[in-house]
């Protein structure tokens, strides 16, 4: 799957979540959701190097919080970037890989 295949499935569960709970998802929506995913993401990270109370987290279980913290970060980025018309895979390209 390419980014823009992930990104209308992103976006069906996206609909879903909205459509359950009520949700208006505007770009202040989008963008307040990436920082309280990526604040989600920097409390799991403290907690698995261990400069924040773990409290009874295994390692596992610390590091599949982890790893779903970082997919919810991309993903609502992906969602973000789709809202707002953005192609993200030329973004990419347009960003980074013309260095190389």
């Amino acid at each position: 799957m390419n980014l823009n295949e992930i990104s209308e499935k992103l976006g069906q569960v996206s609909d879903v979540y909205a459509e359950k709970f009520g949700i208006r998802r505007d770009d202040d929506w989008f963008v307040l959701k990436i920082q309280e995913e990526l604040g989600e993401l920097s409390s799991v990270y403290l907690k698995l190097t261990q400069r924040a109370r773990v409290g009874e987290a295994t390692k596992n279980e610390l590091d599949k919080n982890l790893r779903d913290e970082i997919a919810d970060v991309v993903a609502m980025t992906l969602l973000f970037a789709k809202h707002r018309g953005i192609d993200v895979e030329q973004a990419i390209e347009d960003k980074w890989f013309r260095y190389l």
